[in-house]
This record gives C-alpha cells, structure tokens and sequence, in this order.
C-alpha cells in the first residue's frame, strides 16, 4: 500500500521529490478527504506544522506521510482509511472550463459588413494602398504641408 500511495504523491508533483501547499490542498480536494472534521483551513494548518522549516515552501514524502497522520487524527479515522481514500482517487482530477456556443461568432453565415467578405483589408483594390491616399510631402513643425518654391 506504501508504495501506491507513494505513486500517487509522485503524480500530483508531476514525479519530483517535492509537494508544496497548494499541491497538499489539491491532493485532500480531489481525494475527497475534506469534510465537517477536516476543513480546508486544516489542511493549510496541517502543511504549515509538517514542513520542515517555518521559511520551507515543500514538503518530502515523509513529511507527506505525517500530514497523512494527523488528517486521519483530525478526522477521527485511521491512516488506512485516508490511504484508501488517496488510492481510490487515482490522482490529480484536472478540470478546465469550455466556452459557451454564441450565435453571431460561431456560425461565419451570420458575419455583415466587411467581415463576410473575410475582414478588413488595408489595400485597397481600386486605390492601390495607402501610399495614394495619404499626403507624405514635407511638413513644418505645426503640421501644415511646405509650399514648394522655384527660386
């Protein structure tokens, strides 16, 4: 049973020797070890007490194993049935959100103007691009075009 669980540890720090507390909070989220006795509050207290110094953001296996303890303690149950919890988990659950349909973006036979003819374009066919439309003669520092003398 050591072992499995150790196999679980290792999958929800992606196979390093290291946990640190927010991994420790999933790990009592996705196992369902929360409940009325076990709040996640207690799960932050619990990693706050196991690691190995008050500066220290990890914790090992070991020190895992003793938070697995005083879970189970806190709990009213015994360590084996943590474990078991743990093991029936599997692992980290990921769960991301998806975004809702919306009519007017999703379906392209909806699009006007511009866009159903496949968006804005900064050359203009019948112009030739921007070059012809814009003025780029000399300016004075106010902006007006220079007049141009023959002297």
């Amino acid at each position: 049973m050591q072992g499995n669980v150790q196999q679980v540890f290792l999958q929800f720090t992606a196979n390093k020797p290291e946990m640190d507390g927010k991994t420790f909070a999933k790990v009592s989220k996705d196992c369902h070890l929360l409940d009325k006795k076990l709040t996640s509050t207690d799960v932050d207290l619990i990693f706050a007490k196991i690691k190995p110094t008050p500066a220290a953001r990890s914790i090992t296996y070991a020190q895992f194993e003793k938070g697995l303890q005083m879970m189970a303690e806190k709990k009213g149950v015994g360590v084996q049935d943590v474990h078991n919890q743990i093991l029936n988990a599997g692992g980290p659950h990921f769960q991301g959100t998806k975004a809702d349909a919306v009519k007017f973006h999703d379906d392209k036979n909806l699009y006007t103007g511009v866009h159903a003819n496949g968006g804005p374009s900064t050359i203009d066919k019948n112009h030739g691009g921007l070059n012809t439309i814009c003025d780029r003669s000399q300016a004075d520092v106010r902006g007006s075009q220079k007049m141009m003398k023959n002297i």
